[in-house]
């Protein structure tokens, strides 16, 4: 019996179609070019889902480095006394006190130091 392709290829050509919005033209347009653009992008977005964590981490980094200077010390003095300390709070927190709550890191760098 003879099998028309038709409808099967009008489904995959649709999802890649729909897949490439917002792509320039070639990309949008043709399906081959199409697809190459979709496998590409979703490389892209494995890769950078994981390099979002390092590019935050660094962010943090700098902004507790900014705060502990004001403090008068250091990052990895303030990191190395939180240790010896044993106070468990992360870059994140760390962070987001040294932005938010100056007078609240000053304790923490207090506690770090003594």
């Amino acid at each position: 019996m003879r099998v028309k392709r038709g409808v099967t290829s009008h489904a995959k050509h649709q999802k890649i179609r729909k897949a490439t919005k917002g792509f320039t033209h070639s990309n949008r347009a043709s399906i081959k070019r199409g697809k190459q653009a979709v496998t590409k992008s979703l490389q892209f977005a494995y890769r950078d889902r994981r390099n979002k964590k390092r590019t935050f981490r660094q962010l943090w980094n700098a902004r507790i480095n900014a705060a502990a200077r004001l403090n008068d010390t250091t990052y990895s003095r303030l990191i190395a006394g939180l240790k010896a300390a044993g106070i468990n709070l992360d870059r994140k927190v760390l962070a987001e006190l040294a932005v938010n709550e100056p007078s609240a890191f000053t304790a923490v760098v207090k506690a770090a130091t003594k």
